[in-house]
C-alpha cells in the first residue's frame, strides 16, 4: 500500500428556508440540492452497491440537515426540479441539444428525489451508514473563535444533539464552521465528546502527513493537504477551469440554462462555444487520472521522507461537485473507482485514525482557518467591524436573558431567543461581506435576526410575556425545534 487518502466534503448553505427565491435565498438551496446532493449521493449508492466502503467523509452542518428535512423545502424543490423539466422544454426550439440534455439530466434528478429524498435527506444519510462518515459542528455555522466561550459550547452542544436527533448518533468528528480555531478549543471538544477536526494545512505548517493530537489533548486534527487540493481548485487554477468543462457564469437568460464550455479563461460569455458532453467525459477521464497520479505520487515522497505510509486528505465544498463544477461527480466516482487500483487506500477519516501508523506527534495548534490570509481577517476584518460589534450585543443579550429566565422547565419564548441568536451569529453573513457577495442581503440578515433577539430579550425582561409569544408566532419556522435554551451555561 502506498498510503491513505480521505476525502472531505463540506456541504453547508445558511439557514435560507422562507427567505425568498433569486437571485438569494431559496434559489441557493435549490440549486446546490438539484445538482450536487442528489447527484453526489447517487454517486455513493451506486458504489455502495458494488460493495464499497469507507469511501468518504462528508460533513453535514446542522443548519443545511435541517433544511433538507424542512416540509415547506422538500416541496419547493420538488417544484423546482419540474420547473427545470419545463425550462428544458421552452428551450428546445432554440436550443434543441442542449435542452435534450437538461430535460434527461432533470427527469434523473427528479426519479432521483422522488425515489430516495421525499421523506428528507436524514434518511437518505442513514442509508449510507458505513458507506460514508458524517462530521457534525455547531448549529447555525458561527465562526467559533469570536464567540464567548459559552455561546461557543451551546452552539456546538446543539449541533450535536441536533446530528443525534436526525441520524441517531452524535457525530465524534466536525468540520469546524470555517476550519477556525483558537488555542484551548480542543479541550471543548474533548468536553462535548468529539475526537476529531479538521483544519487547513498552513494550521501545521504544511506537515499534513498524519493525524496529530492537539496540545494535551486527545483529541485529533487532520490537515487539509493542499498540494493536493488545490489540483482540483483552488484560488486560481484547477479541473474545472478547463476549456472543455461546462461553464458556470454564462447563462441563456431566456430559460436559465448554461450553454456553453469554458473556451477560455478570457473569452467573453458571447463567444464561448457550445457546451459538448463528450468533450467533458474525455476530460474527465484525464484529470481523474492527473488525480489519481498525484495523489500517489505526494504518497510516495511523503513515506519516503517518514519511513512509513502516510496520509494526505483532500477537502473540498460539496457544492463544487456538480453545482460549480458541473462534471464533478463523475470525476469524483472516476477517481474514487481508479485510486485502490492504483494501491492506494482509500478511507473515511475515522477509518484513517483506527491506523495507529497514521497518528503523529501532538501539535499545539495556532489561531487559524480556511479563509484568505488563513487567520481570522474574513470574519473580523475593517469590512466587518460593525457586525462583530452586532454579535457581542447579541450574545450578551442572549447570556443575560437567558440568566434571568433560568428554571427547571424549558421556556419556548427563551428557546426560540437562542435560535435566533444562533441564526444572527451565523459566519456567512460577515463572509459574505467582506468577500463583497450579496453584501446587503447578508447585512439585512444578520440584522433582522439580531433585531428579533434585541425585541424578544427586551420583552421578557419587562415580563411581557404575552407580547413576546404574539412576537414568535408572526416569524417565519426556526431550523431547530429542539434548541433548549436552559443547555446554556451562564
Amino acid at each position: 500500500m502506498r498510503g491513505t487518502f480521505c476525502l472531505v466534503l463540506h456541504s453547508h448553505l445558511p439557514w435560507v428556508a422562507h427567505h425568498g427565491r433569486w437571485p438569494v435565498g431559496e434559489e441557493w438551496l435549490y440549486q446546490a440540492w438539484a445538482q450536487a446532493y442528489l447527484p453526489l449521493l447517487d454517486v455513493l449508492r451506486r458504489l455502495a452497491a458494488e460493495g464499497r466502503r469507507d469511501l468518504l467523509t462528508l460533513g453535514v452542518t446542522p443548519v443545511l440537515a435541517a433544511q433538507l428535512d424542512d416540509p415547506h423545502c422538500l416541496r419547493g424543490v420538488h417544484t423546482w426540479l419540474a420547473t427545470w423539466q419545463l425550462r428544458a422544454h421552452e428551450a428546445a426550439p432554440r436550443l434543441p441539444d442542449l435542452a435534450a440534455y437538461e430535460h434527461r439530466r432533470a427527469a434523473a434528478a427528479l426519479t432521483e428525489f422522488e425515489t430516495h429524498w421525499q421523506h428528507g435527506g436524514s434518511p437518505v444519510f442513514r442509508s449510507l451508514e458505513g458507506v460514508v462518515e458524517l462530521l457534525g459542528g455547531p448549529a447555525t455555522h458561527p465562526f467559533g473563535p469570536l464567540l464567548d466561550p459559552r455561546v461557543r459550547g451551546f452552539a456546538l452542544e446543539a449541533g450535536l444533539s441536533d446530528a443525534r436527533w436526525r441520524t441517531g448518533a452524535p457525530p465524534a468528528g466536525i468540520w469546524a464552521p470555517e476550519c477556525g480555531f483558537a488555542p484551548g478549543m480542543e479541550q471543548e471538544y474533548a468536553a462535548a465528546g468529539v475526537t476529531h477536526f479538521l483544519v487547513d494545512g498552513p494550521a501545521l505548517h504544511g506537515g499534513t502527513g498524519f493525524a496529530r493530537p492537539v496540545g494535551t489533548s486527545d483529541v485529533v486534527c487532520v490537515g487539509r493537504d493542499l498540494e493536493v487540493t488545490y489540483r482540483v481548485w483552488s484560488p486560481r487554477k484547477g479541473y474545472p477551469g478547463h476549456r472543455d468543462h461546462r461553464d458556470f457564469h454564462t447563462y441563456d437568460h431566456a430559460s436559465g440554462l448554461k450553454p456553453a464550455r469554458v473556451t477560455g479563461p478570457d473569452v467573453p460569455p458571447h463567444e464561448k462555444a457550445p457546451y459538448s458532453p463528450a468533450r467533458a467525459a474525455a476530460q474527465v477521464e484525464r484529470d481523474a487520472a492527473d488525480f489519481v497520479a498525484t495523489v500517489g505520487a505526494r504518497l510516495d515522497a511523503l513515506r519516503a521522507k517518514h519511513g512509513r505510509p502516510a496520509l494526505t486528505v483532500a477537502a473540498f465544498d460539496t457544492e463544487l461537485f456538480g453545482h460549480w463544477w458541473h462534471e464533478g461527480p463523475a470525476w469524483l466516482e472516476a477517481v474514487l473507482r481508479a485510486l485502490p487500483e492504483a494501491g492506494v487506500r482509500v478511507t473515511t477519516v475515522r477509518g484513517a485514525l483506527a491506523d495507529p501508523g497514521l497518528i503523529g506527534e501532538p501539535v499545539d495548534l495556532p489561531p487559524s482557518s480556511w479563509g484568505s490570509g488563513k487567520d481570522w481577517r474574513v470574519w473580523a476584518g475593517a469590512a466587518v467591524t460593525d457586525l462583530v460589534e452586532l454579535n457581542a450585543r447579541v450574545q450578551d443579550a442572549l447570556l443575560t436573558a437567558v440568566g434571568k429566565g433560568r428554571s427547571f422547565a424549558r421556556d419556548p419564548l427563551l428557546d426560540a431567543l437562542a435560535e435566533q441568536a444562533l441564526l444572527a451569529l451565523s459566519s456567512d453573513w460577515a463572509f459574505m461581506v467582506t468577500t463583497g457577495s450579496t453584501v446587503d442581503y447578508a447585512r439585512e440578515r444578520a440584522h433582522r435576526h439580531a433585531d428579533r433577539a434585541f425585541a424578544l430579550a427586551h420583552l421578557l425582561d419587562e415580563g411581557r410575556r404575552e407580547e413576546a409569544a404574539a412576537l414568535v408566532a408572526g416569524w417565519e419556522p426556526a431550523p431547530f425545534g429542539h434548541v433548549d435554551a436552559r443547555r446554556l451555561r451562564v
